[in-house]
């Protein structure tokens, strides 16, 4: 079950850039309520309760109920932006949710075990591919995020999406088997796994040597030097 967080909000009569700078001079954020078939609603919200469910995380993936004026509407936030420079929220866009809805959402990944990856203790690292996965899910079933287990990775390994079990209600929007995190290889490791195979290839060829020895073959002996011609006796060249 998704967790619904509750706001308060009051109605803004008024639309425009004139309207919504007098709404955050007043210390309250504007916003608006849409979809469902229904016309959209300005409305506006305490700026402390705006800026603290953004900053808390998971806003874009948490449904809220805005009590306006004693009605509530069942909504998730689609859009929002900041002060480029001091960080206070500007503005707010809420889809409205009708029931038995179904909604596109970006949900982050978190990764697990990676302390535990026989990659990693080979020296290689955890190279997350998709920060995100883009889901279709029901308005109850929304989750806050997607765990990945990669505590049995080997080096060049990877998982995949189909590698992960949805929560019910949940599908991928993507029909490809998007690769999520793989463990990539320390720096120099292709130089030192082909070293290792050269090294490897010697020892593979003296292996029948070994072998001959092992049975009792005689190895060819070594042919001899030619005998070294003598010289001459001392006085032999005397005529008598």
């Amino acid at each position: 079950m998704a967790t619904v967080k509750e706001l308060k909000a009051t109605a803004r009569p008024k639309a425009g850039k004139g309207a919504a700078r007098a709404e955050r001079r007043a210390g309250r954020v504007p916003a608006v309520i849409y979809g469902d078939n229904k016309p959209p609603l300005t409305i506006s919200l305490g700026d402390k309760d705006v800026r603290q469910n953004i900053f808390a995380g998971h806003f874009l993936t948490t449904l809220f109920n805005i009590d306006l004026d004693g009605q509530k509407h069942r909504v998730i936030p689609r859009d929002y932006s900041l002060d480029p420079v001091k960080d206070f929220p500007l503005h707010v866009d809420f889809l409205r949710l009708g029931e038995g809805a179904t909604i596109r959402v970006s949900v982050p990944l978190h990764v697990n075990g990676a302390e535990l990856s026989p990659g990693v203790k080979r020296g290689g690292t955890v190279n997350i591919v998709n920060h995100t996965v883009e889901l279709e899910a029901d308005v109850e079933h929304i989750p806050q995020f997607i765990e990945v287990d990669v505590s049995q990775l080997e080096i060049n390994n990877s998982l995949h999406l189909s590698d992960v079990v949805l929560p019910k209600g949940v599908k991928p929007v993507s029909r490809d088997d998007v690769t999520l995190v793989t463990v990539v290889p320390p720096s120099g490791y292709g130089e030192e796994a082909k070293s290792g195979a050269e090294g490897a290839a010697p020892a593979a060829g003296a292996a029948p040597a070994a072998g001959a020895a092992a049975s009792g073959a005689k190895a060819p002996a070594a042919a001899k030097a030619p005998a070294a011609a003598k010289a001459p006796a001392a006085g032999g060249d005397k005529k008598k």
